[in-house]
């Protein structure tokens, strides 16, 4: 075969499979087909987008392995699909549409927000949140809860006549911290209830206050130390910052696309069962 006829095939190649008539192969882009189905195309752009919508665990395998396993995927949809012929039932039809809405909602909802988690707002939030914050204490107090007030003065006695605290919690006290001595570590204003939170706050550290009475019965408080909470460092709440962040910033684009929306509603007199009557797909 002389160069021209050589260079003519190659021509004639590129020209079967939809490439550019150039001498060399031009580089693969999205539209680079890699397979057809009864004359629809299987592209490359294709196969990214496939690839780009897997869970994270599917996208780590080899790209080789993923390469062939996705263009086999497709090939073997596109079949599927069309066996199915043109027409399409009205229950399918409302699907791709609703997976078209779904997909583009997100679309601009990720466009919208894009900018919002940057660390200027993250830190404008952090200061927004924190900068009025007074410190508070903090509490680490042991309990001990029996059943009646009489066996929590009878422990009491044994606590005062040299009884340690975290034994007579183990041997008697009837909740989850018994196993540790009664320790509940350590917790703010708020986390307990009322009459417990009340008792703890008022009593002098190292001394054994109670019997006190709560919804769950009664307890001997033991308040071993106290310490001054203050705002935490951004460092320490920077990931609940920016989901606070981001959630904010969903709300608003939200809020403002709707509100330039001309919505109407006309749900007066639809039975909200409806939403169960799939037989209405088929009328």
């Amino acid at each position: 075969m002389t160069k021209l006829s050589g260079f003519c095939a190659a021509l004639a190649l590129c020209a079967a499979f939809g490439l550019p008539a150039t001498a060399e192969t031009a580089a693969p882009t999205a539209e680079t087909v890699l397979a057809t189905v009864n004359g629809v195309n299987i592209t490359l752009g294709d196969v990214i987008v496939t690839r780009e919508g897997l869970p994270a665990q599917y996208q780590s395998l080899p790209d080789d392995q993923l390469f062939t396993g996705i263009v086999d995927q497709l090939v073997q949809q596109e079949a599927l699909k069309q066996s199915l012929g043109d027409a399409l039932s009205k229950k399918s039809s409302l699907a791709i549409q609703g997976l078209t809405r779904s997909y583009l909602s997100n679309e601009a909802l990720l466009a919208g927000i894009k900018d919002a988690v940057s660390e200027a707002e993250i830190q404008k939030a952090y200061d927004a949140k924190y900068k009025d914050m007074a410190p508070s204490l903090e509490y680490h107090a042991s309990h001990i809860l029996v059943d009646s007030e009489e066996k929590a003065k009878a422990i009491l006695a044994e606590i005062e006549g040299g009884k340690a605290f975290a034994d007579e919690a183990k041997a008697n006290s009837k909740d989850g911290s018994a196993a540790n001595g009664g320790d509940l570590g350590w917790f703010g204003v708020g986390a307990m209830v009322k009459p417990f939170e009340d008792a703890v706050v008022a009593a002098p550290v190292g001394k054994v206050v109670g019997p006190i009475k709560t919804d769950f019965g009664w307890h001997l408080i033991l308040v071993s130390e106290t310490r001054t909470k203050a705002a935490p460092p951004l460092a320490d709440v920077q990931d609940q910052i920016a989901k606070e962040v981001q959630k904010a910033a969903v709300e608003a684009f939200i809020k403002t696309t709707t509100d330039k929306a001309t919505i109407t509603r006309s749900l007066e007199g639809i039975d909200p069962a409806l939403i169960k009557d799939v037989t209405l797909l088929d009328k």
